[in-house]
């Protein structure tokens, strides 16, 4: 039934295509005789570019993995309020881009800031090519601001890691031996439910032979708790696999980029100018506002076109002062 659905998609757009071709055709054709039909051109002709950049960003999905789910963690660097505020600002983008494309969200796991923002957060976006589209999100984002936490109004430099894995189809197998499991419970953290802070159905699991952890809390039971976390951990085992297969054939990493504060893969800067810049792409845009409310299609269809043509490069340094 998937696959039916995608090959009845493939000819919808095949048909919508040839529907945009045709009415922008017909305007010509009455402009050639005279008629004054300008402004629909125009407006013809941008809507056909935007379907027809939709048609070329799906056809650089065809990764292993690129149609899966994709799960989402977000981390907050060094920097304290600052820091936590500019994570809870990339999870709130990336959750308004998946519901623009009409994506479900689910959070997996979150912990509060202490004054503001969060410490970490984990959630699943839930559509087609969600992984493929987010794939390149994985590393360092970089903000520049004005503090608002600052009462002397300096402009401050924060940091945050993004790191996607795809959500693993129950048809691939990944082998965990239970003996290689620590299965920690806990008290459920967060700003209501009658649930939380009463019993421990919280749960962490941590693979001891790799130290990759997965954790859920926004379940009632402890039971549905240890399911989600179990699923989390296999996809970042997955993922884990994945790495190693691309270093050791030498490959570029296209799907994630080092979490490391040297590195960072795109910049927002609010401050002393306003743009967000790409550093592995160059795609810019200026709209930083719009950026930041989830408009995110210029940065994934830009790195998209890069990983098409043999790989995406480390970031260049960038000069601010």
């Amino acid at each position: 039934m998937r696959e039916r659905k995608r090959l009845e998609g493939l000819l919808a757009d095949d048909a919508e295509l040839a529907r945009y071709a045709g009415d922008v055709e017909a305007l010509f054709e009455l402009a050639q005789e005279g008629e004054a039909v300008e402004p629909e051109l125009q407006a013809e002709i941008a809507k056909t570019e935007a379907f027809a950049e939709q048609l070329e960003t799906k056809t650089m999905l065809s990764g292993e993995s690129d149609a899966l789910n994709a799960i989402v963690t977000v981390h907050p660097g060094a920097g304290g309020t600052e820091s936590q505020d500019w994570a809870e600002m990339l999870m709130r983008m990336y959750l308004r881009w998946a519901e623009r494309q009409g994506f479900k969200t689910d959070i997996n796991e979150i912990q509060d800031g202490d004054e503001a923002g969060i410490k970490s957060a984990t959630f699943t976006v839930t559509g087609e090519n969600a992984f493929g589209q987010l794939s390149g999100e994985s590393g360092v984002h970089r903000l520049v601001r004005i503090s608002p936490f600052d009462s002397a109004k300096r402009r401050h430099t924060s940091f945050s890691s993004v790191f996607v894995s795809p959500e693993i189809d129950d048809s691939i197998v990944i082998d965990i031996k239970p003996d290689d499991l620590r299965i920690d419970t806990y008290r459920s953290g967060g700003k209501g439910g009658q649930h939380v802070n009463t019993t421990d159905s919280a749960v962490r699991i941590t693979h001891l032979p790799t130290g990759i952890v997965a954790g859920c809390q926004n379940e009632r039971s402890q039971h549905k708790n240890k399911e989600k976390a179990m699923k989390m951990l296999r996809s970042r085992l997955y993922e884990f696999e994945l790495d190693k297969k691309k270093a050791a054939s030498k490959k570029l990493e296209d799907s994630k980029l080092d979490n490391t504060f040297g590195s960072q893969i795109r910049s927002y800067v609010l401050q002393p100018y306003r743009m967000a810049k790409d550093l592995r792409t160059r795609v810019e845009v200026g709209d930083v506002d719009r950026v930041l409310d989830g408009y995110l299609e210029p940065f994934i269809r830009g790195y998209l076109k890069l990983r098409r043509e043999g790989g995406v490069p480390a970031p260049v340094a960038e000069l601010d002062e």
